[in-house]
């Protein structure tokens, strides 16, 4: 995966500014930064879904499109409601029909860990479940690449841990893996290397530990 001096604007908003970016397969790589900081914006960028105004995204040599459209590419995102009038399994079945070669049905339910929902209605259920069956929608392609955009928000703890659970297993399994959070704990607990953005730009790259590093002398002083 590369991306090479992107840029981004929405009217006078500048969201990507210049971004230099390779990840390697087999890498699992932190998107750090706060809300507005042009992560969501370099993932849909990565996905095809929206083009830059100036630099090249290549993912596998190619064009992302064609790399989505070959299954290659899971995605996560935070914006998207899950159809209604379906249950869970209905919902990923449906998707799996849209692949080639898709995981089948029941694997993708147990690694999602979402057998206890399978049979609910999309309507019913919480955040975190709906969470959980976003993810299981990016894996029903049985992707090398997943983007994972903000993928624990609405999370209860234990449906945390068990998601970065599910997490490690499919790293260990070689697939790569950029997903993008404002949780200094998740990018270091998890990553191999935390890239923190600002204002559109990359600031750091490094892991985990050298970026808590960076930031660990400082001292925040509030009066109330």
């Amino acid at each position: 995966m590369r991306l090479a001096g992107v840029h981004k604007s929405f009217g006078q908003i500048h969201a990507v500014r210049g971004v230099e970016l390779t990840i390697a397969p087999g890498e699992v790589v932190a998107f750090l930064g706060p809300n507005g900081a042009g992560k969501s914006t370099t993932i849909v960028m990565r996905l095809g879904r929206t083009r830059p105004d100036a630099g090249t995204v290549r993912l596998y040599g190619g064009d992302p499109v064609a790399a989505v459209s070959a299954g290659r590419v899971g995605a996560m995102l935070q914006s998207g409601a899950l159809l209604p009038d379906l249950t869970v399994r209905q919902l990923i079945s449906l998707f799996a029909a849209l692949h080639h070669h898709p995981l089948p049905v029941d694997e993708t339910i147990e690694r999602a860990g979402i057998a206890d929902i399978a049979g609910q209605p999309t309507t019913k259920l919480s955040g975190g479940q709906a969470q959980r069956v976003r993810f299981a929608l990016a894996l029903v392609p049985d992707p090398d690449l997943l983007l994972l955009d903000e993928p624990t928000v609405a999370m209860d703890v234990e449906l945390r841990r068990a998601f970065w659970a599910t997490m490690r297993d499919l790293a260990a399994a070689g697939k790569t893996v950029l997903f993008a959070t404002h949780y200094l704990e998740e990018a270091d607990d998890f990553a191999d290397r935390v890239v923190v953005v600002a204002r559109g730009r990359i600031v750091a790259d490094a892991p985990g530990a050298q970026i808590k590093a960076m930031v660990g002398g400082r001292t925040l002083t509030a009066v109330v």
